[in-house]
């Protein structure tokens, strides 16, 4: 995921300038909350509004998201946590989805796992940097904060990039089945990369090109849970891009410029443009029928 963290570099330090910040809050504490909102929280398409997030609230959580006293609606009663990309956390990578769904009524989280929670921010705003065994139990324990704070039985998660292959592998292999409703996938990788070694996510200090094959080997998907995945033409991470289309009774296969040419979301852009919102929303709901909308949408900065 070498082009992802240099890009994510990039935004960062023109946003961000030589900013020193405080430390960041450990990164599955529900400690670190956000109240519910009394009237529609605003969306700023864009990957770059995450990193603004970050730097005005380090370590802090995204707009919507980590109030465990929400309550879950009858239309909605299974909670959402989004699971992030490699470099990424809870409020870089959901600056967008994040309060569309809080928006929509649905009680939404998200953890940063597999970053160095004790070194200096920024370095520590990192995350998916960890053996993905390691986070996807970061993720299993965060789940379980979930549940047993809002009362549900099941949550559905949200992965972007290395979210999707952690949430698949916890869903596979670490009793999420049991936990888990449905999972929409932005960007997966179910059948590896051509770019970077290993062949998978991650690179060579880390042990994933033998989780990714576990869970390949295995069968991806649990017959319980209900998948969607998203993925685009242009991805430059996951190559190609099919790479995340896996036909099976239980799953749909959704590329994003398909009715729509003008979107040339890449790895980036995809998981924040509104019509990657509108096409997750239709997968967490398909029972409401919704406007997909297409707009120009240029690589990295939507």
């Amino acid at each position: 995921m070498g082009i992802r963290a240099v890009a994510c570099a990039a935004v960062a330090a023109a946003v961000l300038g030589a900013a020193a910040a405080p430390e960041t809050a450990s990164a599955t504490t529900p400690s670190a909350t956000t109240p519910p909102p009394s009237a529609a929280l605003p969306v700023p398409f864009g990957f770059a509004s995450g990193i603004a997030l970050e730097a005005l609230n380090p370590g802090g959580s995204a707009p919507g998201t980590n109030n465990f006293s929400c309550v879950p609606s009858a239309a909605h009663p299974d909670p959402v946590v989004l699971v992030h990309g490699t470099a990424a956390n809870r409020q870089t990578n959901w600056a967008v989805l994040a309060p569309v769904l809080a928006n929509e009524g649905y009680c939404v989280f998200a953890l940063t796992f597999g970053n160095r929670a004790d070194l200096p921010w920024p370095l520590s705003a990192a995350g998916g940097l960890a053996p993905l065994p390691e986070s996807a139990q970061q993720l299993s324990d965060f789940v379980d904060d979930v549940l047993e704070a809002t009362g549900a039985s099941t949550v559905d998660l949200v992965g972007h990039s290395q979210g999707t292959t952690v949430s698949g592998y916890y869903a596979r292999f670490l009793g999420g089945d049991d936990k888990v409703s449905k999972i929409v996938s932005i960007a997966p990788l179910w059948n590896g990369s051509e770019v970077g070694p290993p062949k998978g996510v991650g690179g060579p200090d880390f042990d994933n090109a033998s989780f990714v094959s576990e869970l390949r080997d295995a069968g991806v998907y649990a017959d319980s849970v209900e998948y969607a995945n998203i993925v685009t033409r242009y991805d430059q991470v996951v190559v190609p891009y099919t790479s995340g289309i896996l036909a099976a009774s239980n799953a749909s296969n959704i590329v994003v410029q398909d009715g729509c040419e003008q979107d040339r979301s890449d790895h980036i852009a995809v998981v924040a443009s509104q019509r990657t919102a509108a096409l997750t929303l239709e997968a967490l709901d398909p029972s409401t029928t919704r406007e997909i909308p297409c707009d120009r949408v240029l690589p990295i900065i939507g």
